[in-house]
């Protein structure tokens, strides 16, 4: 596999490493990822979250959206 790729992979998130990232529940990551709070992207019956939105969360904490 290509460093790019690798890299990439690792920067995209199921809920259950959105949950261990956040020190989260599962269910609590998928309630706010359905309700938009958190940004993600459903694929199939599977979400997922981008990393670098999680940090951007806190980053500008006001700007959830």
């Amino acid at each position: 596999m290509d460093d790019y790729l690798e890299n990439t992979m690792k920067e995209i998130l199921d809920l259950k490493e959105v949950a261990e990232y956040l020190g989260l529940n599962k269910r609590t990551v998928y309630n706010l990822v359905r309700k938009g709070e958190i940004p993600g992207t459903k694929i199939g019956r599977q979400w997922r979250v981008k990393k670098q939105s999680l940090d951007d969360l806190f980053r500008n904490p006001g700007k959830s959206k």
